[in-house]
């Protein structure tokens, strides 16, 4: 088993230990960070983004693809590519590994189906509790009232 966000040995990207999402289906590119840096900024492209189309994903089912486009919705732009940038470091491998690594969990993160709660009904004892609660509750707030014949 690999880690996620770490690469499997036929190039795939793990996921989960039932999803990785091939090579050829990320785009990666790498370009200049901005911001403060000085000549290393300004020379080196350290800067990854990696965008991934999720309509056009050969290793998703369908219910997998229709849960990601709708819990990703504000993640994605108009063809359903998600876009994921790692700048935090001066090493182009490094924030390749962190963006990466951002998206496997963040794909993972949506695949995850709640579960279903089925309502209970309280218990005898937390109903008689409630009533006892109650009933001490407005005894004193009758003990606190003011009696003319005192």
């Amino acid at each position: 088993m690999t880690r996620t966000g770490s690469w499997t040995d036929d190039g795939r990207l793990a996921v989960s230990a039932r999803l990785s999402i091939p090579a050829d289906e990320l785009n990666i590119r790498a370009s200049r960070a901005g911001g403060p840096g000085g000549q290393h900024v300004n020379t080196t492209s350290s800067r990854i983004e990696v965008t991934w189309t999720i309509p056009h994903a050969r290793c998703l089912s369908d219910a997998q693809r229709e849960r990601l486009l709708t819990r990703l919705a504000s993640r994605l732009d108009t063809t359903g590519t998600i876009r994921i940038v790692a700048a935090e470091t001066r090493s182009q491998q490094q924030n390749r590994e962190r963006a990466l690594t951002r998206l496997a969990e963040t794909v993972r993160d949506a695949l995850v189906v709640p579960k279903v709660r089925r309502p209970t009904a309280p218990t005898r004892a937390s109903i008689a509790r409630t009533r006892e609660a109650k009933a001490r509750r407005g005894e004193r707030k009758r003990d606190r009232r003011w009696r003319p014949d005192e």
